[in-house]
């Protein structure tokens, strides 16, 4: 049996007369920059999150670049953020030449410890930036509590978590700015780069809005430092085409996690987890294995594509040395990144595929 990590192809087929139709419509006007399609992804992103402006951008590491951009965060200040996240997360804090201050992760949810976070602050910090790991948020309540005692922002890293939800209230709708990724393997995918800043706020969208075009206020007038950072409009045509089915995509993505973790329980393993309180994107459904290497050979072997988000904590890696953090520093993190073994995820799994994975634990 051969199985498809992230089934892209099967769903280009699904909705390919509409993704077709869809983008020759672009081709069709040639508008391929900020055409009429970025704007209605947009209103449909802000219909489907309920936050009051979605914006969209290149990449979902441009996203938290933009926020941190619009949030005026410079040389010298600090973040706490996660020490087990993609590198994107720390990358964009230290590209603005700020300081990531790692915290250790919860070890059921993998999410950042929010009980760590106060002791990291100094006057120095500005913000927080938890991420929605694997597709489910972080303790916001206590992380916005923290922030507001502290005078600190919150930055959402919801790369993963597009439609996820906590206390009923979406991902892209909490912190003062949430940020996520449309490549193409994530929960909600277009067909290259792109992402999505999500606020409340009037004033940092419209800064936003003008950051992502070179700092524009109008055409060669420049109010900020800026950057090239739009979301192309054959992009968001796709995903305006993908965001139609995403509801009953999501249903079927908490149809597969379930059906992973009925087949798999009792097994050598230690399962996902969501909170009471929230729901999960499942960008990955990712289990813990003390035999990892074995099991992944076998894998394999098996003709089954199994990745590992993420194999080394960001304290540990030869960008962050100059921060001065060593091993041992954050051993849920390690921990959790010598056991961490994805499986397929799609909302196309079959129980069949469920059923022969299992089998070989």
């Amino acid at each position: 049996m051969q199985i498809d990590f992230a089934n892209l192809q099967y769903q280009y087929e699904l909705y390919k007369d509409e993704i077709d139709t869809a983008m020759q419509a672009v081709l069709d006007k040639a508008n391929y920059i900020m055409g009429d399609e970025v704007r209605e992804l947009e209103d449909n992103l802000q219909n489907f999150t309920g936050a009051k402006h979605a914006i969209t951008c290149s990449s979902g590491t441009d996203a938290l670049l933009l926020a941190m951009m619009a949030l005026d965060i410079e040389p010298g200040d600090e973040i706490i953020t996660t020490s087990f996240t993609f590198i994107a997360t720390a990358e964009t804090i230290a590209f603005l030449k700020a300081k990531p201050v790692f915290v250790d992760i919860d070890e059921k949810t993998y999410n950042i410890d929010a009980s760590k976070i106060e002791e990291k602050i100094t006057p120095k910090t500005k913000a927080i930036i938890p991420v929605s790991l694997y597709g489910q948020p972080a303790d916001m309540d206590t992380i916005q509590s923290i922030a507001n005692k502290h005078n600190l922002k919150v930055i959402v890293d919801g790369a993963q978590s597009f439609g996820s939800t906590y206390k009923d209230k979406t991902d892209s709708n909490l912190g003062d700015i949430s940020c996520t990724s449309f490549f193409p393997a994530k929960p909600l995918g277009c067909f290259g780069d792109g992402g999505a800043v999500f606020t409340n706020s009037d004033e940092l969208a419209a800064k936003i809005k003008m950051l992502r075009t070179h700092g524009q206020n109008k055409r060669y007038h420049h109010k900020y430092i800026g950057m090239g950072g739009r979301m192309d409009t054959l992009q968001c045509a796709v995903v305006n085409v993908k965001l139609r089915h995403y509801k009953k995509d999501l249903a079927l993505r908490q149809e597969v996690a379930a059906k992973y973790t009925k087949a798999l329980q009792g097994k050598d393993m230690i399962l996902p987890e969501v909170e009471k309180n929230r729901t999960s994107a499942w960008a990955q459904y990712s289990v813990r294995v003390k035999n990892r290497d074995t099991v992944q050979a076998n894998f394999k072997e098996k003709g089954i594509p199994a990745a590992v988000h993420y194999p080394m904590p960001l304290h540990l890696q030869e960008c962050f040395q100059y921060l001065g953090y060593i091993k041992g520093d954050f051993p849920i993190s390690e921990l959790i990144s010598d056991e961490i073994m994805s499986l397929p995820m799609n909302p196309y799994v079959t129980d069949e595929e469920i059923s022969y994975m299992s089998e070989q634990f």
